[in-house]
């Protein structure tokens, strides 16, 4: 079978120097080197921290948050507008979070012409900063066990 010419001008030239780029031992002058094995980029990781209480219930940063935002907002639906999530999905957070622990994390006031509201107890916001310092704690444990493998911890 006949070799088969390039269809354009040049052609064999730029494949072979895209062959050189591609792989530089291959070609003159580098025969004898081997190619230097590629460095990875730094990756980056951050915990995400769960706590599983009793057999069905978790904590986690998603819970934490909403607690948060209705802290600030005083309200449980503009928390779950806040965080993106619908008044149900919020409510029904709320009321998990509430029978995980013995004491109430939110109180709830029914709305009406007077207007509802959410309080974060005292107790409430222990919980949200003990889940804090907790995910702290982890953040710095991964900073010391994962800094010999080239991986930055970040906060989430």
């Amino acid at each position: 079978m006949a070799e088969q010419k390039p269809a354009r001008k040049g052609a064999a030239k730029a494949a072979a120097k895209t062959a050189a780029k591609a792989h530089p031992a291959a070609t003159a002058g580098g025969a004898d080197k081997a190619p230097a094995p590629k460095r990875r980029r730094r990756e980056h990781a951050f915990p995400r921290v769960r706590i599983r209480i009793g057999d069905e219930m978790v904590l986690g940063p998603g819970k934490v948050e909403l607690l948060e935002a209705i802290g600030r907002t005083g309200s449980i639906s503009a928390a779950g507008r806040e965080l993106g999530m619908s008044y149900r999905r919020a409510w029904l957070l709320v009321d998990a979070l509430n029978r995980m622990f013995p004491d109430l994390l939110v109180k709830a006031s029914p709305g009406g012409s007077h207007g509802g509201g959410a309080k974060l107890t005292e107790y409430g916001m222990e919980v949200a900063a003990a889940y804090r310092r907790v995910e702290e704690r982890a953040r710095i444990a991964m900073q010391e066990e994962m800094a010999r493998f080239n991986v930055r911890v970040d906060s989430d």
